[in-house]
């Protein structure tokens, strides 16, 4: 059995595809900045919040978790009405992908914000710095910067799995090649191309992630516990700059 490829028909519908592809990297960077956004709140209230906190957060880990994804998109779109709360198809998949995310950027974070050295939050104690900066410019930096990679896989992976809000007639990358397999009967080449076009953008996704994470986080994680009394002397010289910056005279005043 012989079968012979033919990829005439797809110039027709190249601006479709890419404008699937604009779709699906446009969720991707949503749900990623709130999923960061909700994963470093998450991981602030297991690590620190009080108990009535953490028992909820972890509940709502778990949940998401140890469910499949395109539940979670049908219980959005189709659950979410009966309630009355009435959104579209985009606001729906943005809401599943950030929520997913969330969860497992929570467990992520947590587990960063625990591997910084127990000396970094004593120094920061020891040299007069609040609990919230101690976190802000002590914890969450260096927990990041921990866990970056990681972090980057899970944004992988919601990219790719975000192929099943096609089911909800959003118009990502999977939508268009069942839209133009329905037109020109051409599956195999219709799933080649967007199997193609997925790698291609989880390979630039992934190189741009890394450059960001590279620039963002270059030197913030400690090799070794001695390093904490320099780390938050260096936090504390900065933030001690800020102020006397801005509380110098200006020359109107003198």
């Amino acid at each position: 059995m012989t079968y012979t490829f033919d990829f005439s028909s797809f110039g027709a519908y190249a601006g479709l595809l890419a404008r699937g592809a604009a779709v699906t990297l446009g969720l991707t960077a949503l749900a990623t900045l709130l999923g960061a956004a909700l994963g470093i709140a998450g991981a602030w209230a297991s690590s620190a919040g009080p108990r009535a906190v953490r028992v909820p957060i972890a509940a709502y880990v778990e949940l998401i978790r140890n469910t499949p994804f395109v539940v979670q998109l049908f219980f959005v779109f189709f659950g979410l009405p009966s309630l009355g709360v009435h959104i579209d198809e985009i606001q729906a998949a943005v809401l599943a992908m950030t929520v997913n995310l969330g969860a497992y950027a929570t467990e992520i974070i947590r587990a960063g914000i625990a591997s910084v050295p127990r000396g970094q939050v004593l120094a920061g104690h020891a040299l007069g710095l609040q609990q919230r900066q101690i976190f802000r410019h002590v914890v969450l930096p260096q927990a990041l910067a921990n866990v970056f990679p990681a972090l980057v896989g899970q944004v992988l992976i919601v990219m790719l799995g975000s192929a099943v809000v096609s089911q909800i007639s959003v118009p990502d990358l999977t939508y268009a090649a069942s839209y133009i397999q329905s037109r020109n009967f051409r599956s195999f080449e219709s799933y080649l191309i967007i199997t193609a076009a997925y790698l291609v953008l989880s390979m630039l996704l992934r190189q741009l992630m890394n450059r960001l994470g590279t620039r963002l986080f270059a030197g913030r994680a400690p090799r070794n516990d001695g390093a904490a009394g320099s780390t938050v002397a260096g936090w504390r010289a900065r933030l001690t700059s800020r102020r006397s910056t801005r509380a110098l005279p200006t020359e109107s005043t003198r």
